[in-house]
């Protein structure tokens, strides 16, 4: 037997419940991995929600976590039992949307949005060693404080600061090449205005709901605008660009230019508490469960 996070229902944090399951023997090609640490999402709030459709129901949770493989199936020659692993649809999709989507070179100026959470502090770090000016949004102190230690070039605090126009002064009315927005709704006009003619607009989230009913004659308006709405899976479709993305990733790791600050941990039972955390932007840096 084991324990899992489930939700018959969408709904608000207290639709989750713990309970006992029996793992599933794995599949032609697959493996069964014995979690250590899971990782938390917005992804999983999405699906909690309903912004998502799960594919059933009751349905688990989860996108990424890290573990020991305790049993393999027909067909997989690359694992074993007891091996080390690791799977993500998170933080190494976001370095998809910072390094793939758009070629940063070194002396681009760019804007990414809630930049001391985990994807964003992943971001100033990665930005900073490819030479990028990052100038990141957070809604307090702490978190500039945070996001600067991390290697962004500026910081604006949302709650006080109009981000336009602290874009447009920290730029010298230059504005940004290319803006990282995963918050969606509440930021979509103003993250548009942050660019400059020509620049790139990457809507990789829904924190504040999704950007529906948009003019795509506006991209025009505000000076033949680009927009991309990349994912993990439209990026690492075959096991080739998966490794190819990893290896990049791990190597950032091993070499000390990035380092992961797991800032929250909580035990898997109380993985509402963690998500609302998370809902509620107090939580900096990533988030892990404990099972």
């Amino acid at each position: 037997m084991s324990k899992r996070i489930q939700f018959a229902q969408t709904g608000g944090s207290e639709v989750l419940e713990l309970v006992d399951v029996t793992p599933a023997e794995p599949g032609q090609g697959e493996v069964r991995i014995a979690n250590k640490a899971v990782g938390l999402n917005f992804i999983d709030i999405y699906f909690r929600t309903g912004l998502y459709p799960a594919p059933a129901m009751p349905s688990g949770l989860g996108t990424e976590g890290a573990g020991v493989v305790d049993a393999v199936g027909a067909g997989v020659t690359h694992l074993s039992v007891g091996d080390r692993v690791a799977y993500a649809q998170g933080p190494l999709g976001a370095y998809a949307e910072l390094h793939t989507t758009y070629e940063l070179k070194g002396g681009e100026t760019i804007l990414f949005h809630a930049a001391a959470g985990g994807v964003g502090s992943i971001a100033c770090q990665w930005a900073k060693s490819l030479g990028v000016k990052l100038i990141g949004t957070v809604s307090s102190q702490e978190k500039a404080d945070l996001a600067m230690a991390n290697g962004a070039w500026a910081t604006i605090n949302y709650s006080e600061e109009n981000v336009v126009e602290r874009v447009r002064e920290l730029t010298n009315g230059e504005m940004c090449d290319v803006v990282y927005d995963s918050v969606g709704k509440d930021t979509w006009e103003m993250s548009l205005d942050c660019l400059k003619t020509r620049g790139l607009m990457v809507s990789f989230g829904n924190a504040s709901g999704p950007v529906d009913g948009v003019n795509i004659g506006i991209l025009n308006q505000k000076g033949a605008l680009y927009v991309t709405r990349p994912s993990l899976n439209g990026y690492a479709d075959t096991r080739e660009r998966l490794e190819m993305m990893c290896q990049e990733f791990f190597a950032m790791l091993e070499s000390g230019k990035i380092k992961i600050d797991i800032a929250n941990r909580y035990p898997l039972a109380e993985a509402g508490k963690a998500q609302d955390a998370l809902q509620s932007r107090k939580t900096t840096g990533s988030t892990i469960l404990l099972p």
